[in-house]
């Protein structure tokens, strides 16, 4: 049997997330080094006032993940496979070894940077449950037929599939997926529209400082978000990590490839549990744990056992 870490992506961000991490030298060096690339210090960007910015929310997550991944690490919890959702990859490349982590922090900060800059107010995305991918994008497709314009995101589950766009477009086209059956469709808590063709240009960007570096073949697979494949190389990961942000995240082919591969246990870094939720749906016959519910020690004594 194997296990995956999970990194999760926005949305899962919550005021004073850094509290559920552990004290542990391994944090304390995650906090330092965070610190030092930013140029200040990052333990108070997990308050309330500041997770309003986009910025600061991708930067707690990354902090979050890579730092709860380590401690887990340390006792000894090594997973077979890592794959983050949306942000959680620059998590998920980080413990894969493809990428070191003040290289993720300059990267992510710049990401929510410019993601900030492109969209000002006014987008964001929504979520809808209980339509098929054919059926969702049939709706998609008649939707736009009139000079609008909403987008497939992210492919969460086989019914599970958030949407973006314009608030006032995804508005209209949530009302259209009630009344056809939906059995729930709504806002979230993200004011930019991740994952479609809008965000090509932070893509492109994002690309070009990827190139400065050096993106390593991972210590440890990495589920991507672009297909839904595992990746062993350096510059596919690469490709992954600058791309994800304007193309739909392929999140159930990916884990649905991780159980064909055997995975058996789903382990989600801090601080979602959305990703845990997913997968226990997805797959009734895995374990699926996050330490947010279950602490640290759960988790790791939990993987130690497989």
């Amino acid at each position: 049997m194997s296990t995956v870490f999970l990194f999760p992506g926005q949305g899962s961000q919550k005021p004073r997330m850094f509290q559920d991490l552990p004290d542990h030298p391994v944090v304390r060096k995650v906090f330092e080094e965070a610190s030092d690339e930013l140029d200040e210090s990052v333990y108070q960007w997990d308050v309330e006032s500041k997770l309003s910015s986009t910025i600061a929310v991708q930067i707690c997550l990354l902090v979050s993940g890579v730092a709860s991944a380590r401690v887990l690490k340390e006792k000894g919890a090594v997973p077979d496979f890592v794959a983050g959702h949306s942000v959680g990859t620059f998590g998920a490349a980080v413990v894969a070894g493809a990428l070191e982590f003040k290289d993720a922090v300059r990267l992510v900060r710049m990401r929510g940077e410019w993601m900030e800059q492109s969209f000002k107010k006014g987008y964001g995305m929504g979520v809808v449950t209980g339509l098929g991918e054919r059926q969702l994008n049939g709706l998609i497709d008649e939707y736009n037929q009139n000079e609008r314009n909403i987008y497939l995101a992210n492919l969460n589950s086989s019914r599970q599939m958030t949407i973006a766009g314009s608030l006032p477009e995804l508005r209209r086209f949530m009302e259209i997926a009630i009344a056809n059956h939906a059995q729930k469709a709504e806002l979230l808590d993200v004011a930019v529209p991740s994952h479609c063709s809008l965000l090509n240009e932070l893509s492109l960007k994002l690309e070009a400082e990827l190139d400065r570096l050096s993106v390593k073949n991972p210590e440890i697979p990495y589920a991507g978000n672009l297909r839904g494949r595992v990746l062993r190389r350096g510059e596919a990961i690469k490709k992954d990590l600058a791309w994800n942000v304007s193309h739909s995240v392929h999140w159930h082919e990916a884990t649905s490839l991780l159980y064909e591969l055997g995975v058996r246990l789903f382990v989600e870094m801090l601080p979602g549990n959305v990703l845990t939720k997913l997968a226990e749906d997805a797959f009734p016959e895995a374990r699926a744990i996050s330490i947010s519910d279950d602490g640290s020690d759960t988790a790791a004594i939990l993987v130690n056992r497989l």
